[in-house]
């Protein structure tokens, strides 16, 4: 599933400049991610933070959950959990979700030029067990709530009002990636019966209506797929996920990332990384354990996030602790790992805008308590 050279097949004559950004390539039916030597070399003894890092990455602890972010008065909150990173002038934002019921929401720490933190403040509040969720184009969070019959909040990074998305669906949401060509949003749903869906807003920008669509394929782990409209994206009395007779089966949807016409997105119940070629309307898996050859690196697959190097991150729930990269050559292979905190999950993968700090938190830390959670920043020569 080489990435680097994506559009083939139904897209060859297309102009590459119509897709923007590197070209990726999505051969459809390739052989899953094995293995090997990963692009920053072997991991190195666990620092200060109990994390173990390559050689040239330096880690930080940005917040603490149920105390003060430092140099704000504001209050970390509990249970960190999906992220993402937004420019904010010459610094950045980083928001969090915070996956505890009742309560729930979100929060976010602003960073000047230089990564000092300059303000933390509440983004979302009065939710229920905000999981992941996703960045839109438009510079907004949508924050997922992972109960049944749950919502997706769009919120405002820079703080204000949050605004409940009723047309994108209630089930047990997970996480959320925009697709500005073909004007969508992709939904991933956590439950071992779940789905994977898109929603296609009426006007792009505007979240209050749109229509939802589930994907629709064969059993096989690599074929051709269609989309079909949700009649009843209220999910009640019947749930979305049995609305629609052929509606492929995923178990436990979780992390959602798209780039250049692919949508990727791993499953945890059965540890796989699907890989959706959008252009060529054909979806494989890019990693799965149960075909690794030796040592499996990369278990308990979460969250999952990409650089503009092709690299995928993918965040473990459990395993190792470890963040593993997928390169573009199909290689996979532990990127760090956080010791000492088993009880705990990865969370929040999320890049700086300039892609030279990693955002990420341990959810339920050293305690493995909801109140233990930490937030960390790793600085580095990630690939660019």
């Amino acid at each position: 599933m080489e990435r680097r050279s994506f559009l083939r097949g139904a897209v060859i004559g297309t102009s590459a400049a119509a897709f923007g950004g590197s070209l990726w390539h999505g051969a459809a039916f390739a052989a899953p991610a094995q293995p090997g030597a990963g692009p920053y070399g072997a991991l190195g003894a666990a620092n200060s933070h109990g994390i173990q890092l390559p050689a040239g990455f330096t880690s930080r602890i940005i917040a603490r959950s149920g105390q003060t972010v430092t140099g704000t008065s504001y209050t970390w909150h509990n249970a960190p959990d999906g992220g993402a990173c937004f420019v904010d002038g010459t610094g950045w934002i980083y928001v969090s979700n915070s996956e505890i019921n009742p309560s729930g929401g979100a929060s976010a720490v602003r960073f000047d030029s230089a990564g000092t933190i300059t303000s933390a403040y509440r983004i979302l509040s009065g939710t229920r067990q905000n999981c992941a969720g996703g960045a839109t184009p438009w510079n907004t969070w949508l924050s997922c709530e992972e109960v049944s019959l749950g919502y997706v909040y769009e919120t405002n990074p820079w703080g204000g009002t949050a605004t409940r998305r009723d047309a994108m669906g209630r089930f047990k949401h997970e996480a959320a990636a925009a697709d500005p060509v073909r004007r969508a949003i992709y939904l991933t749903e956590d439950e071992s019966d779940g789905c994977f869906y898109r929603f296609l807003p009426t006007t792009w920008g505007n979240l209050s209506s749109g229509t939802l669509q589930v994907f629709k394929a064969g059993t096989a782990t690599s074929g051709t797929f269609t989309w079909q409209n949700v009649p009843d994206p209220d999910g009640s009395p019947t749930t979305t996920r049995n609305q629609v007779s052929g509606a492929k089966r995923f178990n436990g949807g979780e992390g959602c990332y798209y780039a250049d016409d692919t949508v990727w997105f791993t499953t945890k119940g059965d540890n796989r990384v699907w890989q959706v070629n959008l252009a060529a309307g054909t979806y494989e898996l890019a990693y799965d354990d149960s075909l690794v050859s030796g040592t499996v690196p990369l278990t308990g697959v979460d969250n999952i996030t990409g650089t503009s190097s092709g690299d995928l991150f993918v965040a473990e729930d459990g395993g190792n602790m470890e963040i593993c990269v997928i390169t573009p050559d199909d290689v996979v292979a532990p990127f760090l790992r956080i010791t000492g905190q088993s009880s705990s999950e990865i969370t929040g993968p999320a890049f700086s805008p300039d892609g030279s700090r990693l955002y990420f938190s341990s959810q339920r830390g050293t305690s493995g308590s909801s109140s233990g959670g930490i937030t960390y920043e790793v600085t580095g020569p990630f690939r660019a």
